[in-house]
């Protein structure tokens, strides 16, 4: 009898045990570190929200692109079939007009001002922004200042023109390119390192950590600082995933995502640190003495082309307003 009643006890908390075991959810990064800004954040996400929801609830982030390009993980978060994924927004531009607007080339005037402008109402709209395409916006994270690398210095308007350029897969950026009288290459960030050793193209554009992990800096060696954008990385949730939840797990997804966003932002500027002294080791030129002035005014019919509503105008102005 003992034996049968330890059984029937065991089993019982077997069970229990199985029922409180945490909902695994898949987030896909592209990026190579495990340590890399966005990838631990996400990872710091699951730990507050495993805290905060009492273990019912964690993430696992595959970045590496191991679940496919950013292109290819958006699509399959759209549906239902990932989860959650972290992508650039400008990932975003062909399908939620909203997200154009951070994506505008020279719309910050600093790091701080796009944190300002991205943590008030018009960050929280256009985290809204792309629902009608079966994405929820969780938040913003930092992906510092983008910048052109090549093999030679791009000091003017001037010295960008002819080049062959790698930009995001997105009109916008092709756009941006033109205007800058460069011819734009779209490719998935997977293959620029080999497109710049073999001279498929010229150059390229991203930020310093970037430019350190994807190992550009060995292909490239010259990094204009034109800081010609500060488009935002944003962290994604499916919302076939998400309308799935009840509302008080739903708050505890965004209150966890909301306090990653202070941890990836001291892991950026301590990872832009580093990087810097890791190409400037490696070789790197960085050039410092661009004349931003001459790439800004040529970015007018940009501007024209892509805020080309009322409601995106208005973002724009706000977000230019923002102090």
């Amino acid at each position: 009898m003992f034996n049968k009643r330890f059984t029937l006890a065991a089993v019982a908390a077997a069970l229990a045990a199985f029922g409180a075991q945490a909902k695994e959810l898949r987030s896909a990064d592209v990026h190579n570190s495990d340590d890399y800004p966005t990838v631990a954040a996400v990872k710091y996400m699951s730990q507050v929200l495993e805290q905060k929801s009492g273990g019912k609830y964690k993430i696992k982030v595959f970045n590496k692109s191991a679940l496919g390009t950013e292109k290819e993980t958006l699509d399959q978060v759209k549906i239902g079939a990932l989860d959650m994924n972290r992508v650039n927004i400008s990932s975003l531009n062909s399908i939620c007009p909203k997200s154009l607007v951070p994506t505008m080339p020279f719309l910050f005037s600093s790091i701080e001002h796009m944190r300002h402008v991205l943590d008030g109402p018009v960050g929280e709209e256009i985290l809204k922004g792309c629902e009608h395409e079966g994405l929820v916006g969780l938040a913003f994270y930092d992906s510092g200042a983008r910048s052109i690398y090549a093999k030679k210095p791009v000091r003017t308007l001037a010295d960008a023109k002819g080049m062959k350029i790698r930009v995001q897969p997105s009109d916008l950026w092709v756009a941006v390119a033109a205007a800058m009288g460069a011819n734009a290459t779209p490719m998935p960030t997977g293959e620029v390192y080999t497109a710049l050793k073999t001279g498929l193209i010229d150059a390229a554009e991203n930020n310093i950590p970037s430019y350190e992990g994807f190992k550009h800096y060995e292909a490239a060696k010259v990094y204009s600082k034109t800081m010609h954008s500060m488009a935002p990385e944003m962290l994604v949730i499916s919302k076939a995933v998400f309308d799935k939840l009840p509302k008080a797990d739903q708050d505890l997804f965004r209150a966890a995502a909301k306090e990653s966003v202070a941890f990836q932002r001291k892991k950026w500027d301590e990872q832009e640190a580093k990087a810097l002294e890791i190409v400037t080791k490696g070789g790197a030129q960085i050039v410092s003495d661009v004349d931003q002035a001459s790439f800004k005014a040529a970015m007018a019919p940009v501007y024209a082309k892509f805020i080309n509503t009322p409601d995106l105008q208005r973002l724009v102005k706000a977000a230019q307003d923002t102090k």
